[in-house]
């Protein structure tokens, strides 16, 4: 078994989403949901908490919990007025900066401990504590740019990991790979100019944000090159994501050369989430986390860390992370997938499939990946 480790804190599930339905503000015609709230809410995490208890699981790994991101890190990624500003407003009771971020008083401190728990394992991989980790990070952080929180992200927490882990001497080189539905715009747009962290995100295409991640950006400046979206079609689904990462992903990360590969670990591409329209499965992610792993081993010494970052379905992504997660740490110990069977019968028919795997084969000669 790796030792994988589990970063952690119940406080994290104590983030609220605001007065929202959806991803609608309640208001006008808009009604309140009876549950309340974002879709970005504490029992998908929660669940996949209390489903590695049940099974064991958690007890296979080293779990614990961090200190939170201190100002000084923070400050490498968000400047200081953005974060004075919203210190203030989590202090008076909390509110909404950027667009659709809602959060309760104490806000602030919960955003700051989400990004530390990245921090922590980031630097647990890279100090050699452990083998590799997991962040179950919330609020999660890829859509949140330097002084605009987006998408349910409050912080931008891989990106505040990173600085720090350069900041201490820890690594240079980084890929960032984002498997959540939606586009990693904040990454990407931290990172934009920086020759020496490759972000891909592979993304449900016109998701959201719908006015980024499209496959001609590909970095600026001395990034150039260093940026790589794969924006998929809806219903793409298993096949689609595996090609994707064989035929584009994997190469490109190679040819990177990392100390240390990064993901941004989304289950919303899952085939029931309420905020995309693709067919992933628990499978998909317990594939793509092996093929990481391979890579990694080939690489960087196995040096990988996963941050939680989106994922709907609180019935549907525990079952997504624990398989991560079993792959992540060699545990013996399985969660079967209840949807198994019925999720196989939902995949594309072989038509899709080779229309799909056409439009991976052009990506692959726009990248000029081999």
């Amino acid at each position: 078994m790796a030792k994988t480790g589990f970063f952690w804190d119940e406080k994290c599930f104590w983030h609220s989403g605001g007065n929202y339905a959806g991803n609608l503000p309640v208001g006008g015609l808009v009604q309140p949901l009876a549950a309340g709230g974002l879709p970005e809410n504490p029992e998908t995490k929660r669940r996949l908490k209390n489903l590695m208890d049940v099974t064991g699981l958690t007890a296979a790994l080293h779990a614990q919990s961090a200190p939170e991101a201190t100002r000084e890190m923070l400050a490498r990624v968000h400047p200081t007025l953005f974060l004075d500003k919203f210190k203030r407003v989590s202090d008076a009771g909390g509110g909404e900066l950027g667009l659709r971020t809602p959060f309760g008083q104490g806000g602030y401190e919960i955003a700051c401990l989400s990004a530390g728990l990245s921090v922590a394992a980031l630097e647990a991989v890279l100090r050699g504590e452990v083998d590799n980790a997991y962040a179950l990070s919330r609020p999660p952080g890829h859509h949140c740019l330097p002084e605009f929180p987006n998408g349910f992200c409050l912080l931008a927490n891989l990106a505040v990991a990173i600085r720090s882990a350069r900041a201490n001497g820890l690594a240079r080189r980084f890929v960032v790979l984002d498997w959540d539905v939606h586009h990693g715009n904040g990454t990407e747009a931290i990172f934009i100019e920086d020759p020496e962290v490759l972000t891909i995100s592979i993304h449900q295409e016109r998701n959201y944000p719908t006015d980024t991640g499209d496959a001609d950006m590909r970095g600026e400046g001395d990034g150039l090159g260093a940026n790589m979206n794969i924006p998929l079609p809806p219903g793409a689904g298993h096949a689609t994501y595996l090609e994707a990462m064989e035929r584009l992903v994997i190469p490109a990360i190679r040819a990177h050369e990392p100390e240390v590969i990064v993901i941004a670990c989304g289950y919303d591409a899952a085939l029931i989430d309420p905020l995309s329209c693709m067919l992933a499965t628990a499978d998909t992610f317990r594939q793509m986390t092996r093929m990481v792993m391979d890579l990694a081993n080939d690489l960087c010494n196995g040096r990988l860390m996963m941050a939680h970052e989106g994922g709907y379905s609180e019935v549907y992504v525990p079952f997504c992370g624990h398989a991560v997660l079993e792959e992540m740490s060699g545990a013996k110990i399985h969660a079967p997938d209840p949807l198994a069977e019925t999720f196989a019968a939902r995949q594309p028919n072989t038509h899709m499939l080779g229309v799909y795997s056409d439009l991976i084969a052009g990506l692959q000669d726009f990248f000029d990946v081999k």
